[in-house]
């Protein structure tokens, strides 16, 4: 089915960055877990959310369309893999609805407003990027406020909230996969085949029978292409380089934003486990893919896009009705049921080496492991994870904490949350209160001042974020390597870390607990508070949301382990 045509490229720029339901042709069958109930009235109330899109131009068809046919799948199992049912309260599904993502967009655009029609086009390809592309074919604008794609008067407002729809990402061709031309939103996407004959690609051959019918359901051909799987697909918007100005607003050069794909290239996962491979889980067998009929498929991979963004989870069960979600409360639950799991069995654990006690001084070494495929966390520079260190003498008092934090999400030590213009520094010993651990990202401006403001960051200050295993970060690529701090420390490696912790236990008695948490938010403190720097409605909508859901950091990793003198 691979013919010469002409190929139309997007070239544009960078992403900057309960109960039963039934919706559009499938349900999932599943009890909202306990964490999304409760008994009091601040309890998220249940919601079924609206139906998905049917919507269609000349490119695209919105997620309703593909959802009549490929709803209500099962497994050899009999578990529901409905691709529907999994997809639609993803990141990628809400990727336009995303609160923080609006709120992050306005107020860049309000700091610097003479670039805003740029700002605004640069994220819309990757957030909004059926709605872009087409605009885009047209000649037409492609803002998102100000009557832009956001507003829903505008005529391609439907594709633009469907996010990263099925039409979308199975029209990706496979050119210049994990090239920097490919990289930022720079996917390729056939812009001459005519509504109707649109190819469709997928991991699966189809039969000219069910090829016939996709078509004339849906005016798109199926076609069978591996590069579907590859990790290079998930890397043209999620390897990421953003503009960055200099003090006179003047944009002076490019900033590795976010670069998952160029860790995992460099990592032992690289060329066995894809970014399919962790973040869609294969089904229990095979699937028959299409409620038309067919052939069991396997291995299908599920639509689940399972990340780390557990608080936004909470933000849209919280308020997803009043943001029209096309996912009901059932489906975020199950989201964040996964995102959990995802957090909590796949990604990092610690240990504890030579504890020992000596002195009325308390000794040991923290081992951490990062499973991931990528550095922990990885991606949007809002991410940190950490360690929250506990220790307790035989009454079970504490007599030492490090890491601790507070019902506003403050890292309690950390000089960051303290001073928005200081970070805390790497750690390779802990050995007062004050000295935190955190595995993060900080970016400075071109004065080498900290910032949040993403066009205003020019590198990274600090980058101590946990690498994968087989990482090399003295030989890897520069815009991945570590900063100066985690680079000198020999107990910094591919795949985790050890910090070593010293305390003097004074009068207290053991025996002694000594309890180490590794901790995770998706949107660190200071990330959420510089939204109280500008007037617009978005960050205030954030803002009002973030009143009403805790910003209570994951537990990914936990040990504890008693020690006597």
């Amino acid at each position: 089915m691979h013919r010469d045509r002409r190929r139309y490229s997007l070239r544009t720029g960078a992403v900057l960055l309960t109960g039963l339901v039934l919706l559009a042709g499938t349900a999932l069958w599943r009890e909202v877990p306990a964490s999304a109930q409760g008994d009091d009235a601040s309890s998220p109330v249940p919601f079924a959310g609206d139906p998905l899109t049917s919507d269609k131009d000349t490119f695209f068809a919105g997620s309703g369309v593909c959802a009549s046919c490929h709803g209500r799948l099962t497994d050899a199992a009999g578990n529901d893999v409905s691709i529907d049912s999994y997809w639609r309260a993803t990141m990628m599904a809400n990727a336009a609805r995303d609160p923080y993502w609006q709120a992050s967009v306005s107020i860049e655009t309000a700091n610097l407003p003479q670039y805003a029609e740029v700002i605004e086009d640069k994220c819309a390809v990757c957030h909004t990027p059926m709605a872009h592309f087409s605009a885009v074919q047209a000649g037409a604008g492609t803002r998102l406020f100000e009557g832009g794609f956001l507003s829903v008067e505008h005529p391609q407002h439907a594709l633009a909230l469907d996010g990263n729809s099925c039409t979308l990402c199975h029209q990706i061709e496979d050119v210049a996969f994990g090239e920097p031309e490919s990289f930022s939103g720079h996917y390729t996407i056939d812009a001459e085949l005519p509504a109707g004959e649109r190819l469709n690609y997928s991991r699966f051959a189809v039969s000219e029978q069910g090829s016939a019918i996709m078509q004339g359901a849906s005016g798109f051909i199926p076609v069978q292409s591996m590069h579907m799987a590859q990790a290079e697909l998930c890397a043209t918007c999620h390897t990421l380089y953003t503009p960055y100005v200099d003090d006179t607003a003047t944009i002076v050069g490019e900033f590795p934003e976010q670069t998952p794909y160029l860790e995992w290239l460099d990592s032992a996962y690289a060329g066995n486990t894809p970014c399919q491979g962790c973040h869609m889980p294969q089904a229990e067998g095979a699937v028959v893919t299409s409620i038309t009929g067919g052939e069991p498929r396997e291995p299908f991979f599920k639509h689940t896009f399972v990340g780390g963004n557990v608080y936004l989870m909470d933000i849209f069960l919280a308020h997803g009705a009043e943001m029209a979600t096309t996912a009901g409360s059932e489906h975020f639950a199950f989201t964040r049921e996964q995102t959990m799991a995802q957090l909590q069995q796949r990604a990092a654990a610690v240990s504890l080496e030579n504890v020992g006690f000596a002195d009325s001084t308390l000794a040991f070494n923290i081992v951490v492991e990062n499973r991931a495929g990528h550095k922990l966390p990885t991606g949007f520079p809002s991410r940190r994870a950490w360690l929250h260190i506990a220790v307790s003498d035989s009454a079970g008092n504490m007599i030492f904490e490090s890491g601790g934090y507070s019902e506003d999400g403050r890292i309690i030590g950390d000089d960051h949350d303290d001073d928005p213009a200081r970070f805390e520094p790497h750690r390779t010993v802990i050995l007062s209160p004050d000295d935190v651990q955190i595995y993060q990202s900080i970016m400075g401006d071109v004065n080498g001042e900290v910032t949040s403001i993403l066009l205003r960051g020019a590198g990274y200050l600090k980058d101590n974020r946990l690498l994968p295993a087989g990482f090399d970060k003295d030989t890897t690529h520069p815009d991945v390597r570590p900063s100066d701090a985690a680079l000198a420390d020999a107990n910094f490696v591919g795949g985790g870390d050890r910090v070593m912790v010293s305390l003097n236990t004074g009068a207290a008695e053991g025996p002694f607990e000594v309890s180490v948490e590794l901790l995770y938010q998706a949107l660190s403190y200071r990330w959420i508070e510089k939204l109280r720097d500008f007037d617009t409605a978005e960050s205030a909508r954030f803002l009002g949301y973030h009143e009403t859901v805790p910003n209570t950091p994951v537990v990914i990793a936990s040990v504890t382990e008693s020690v006597s003198p």
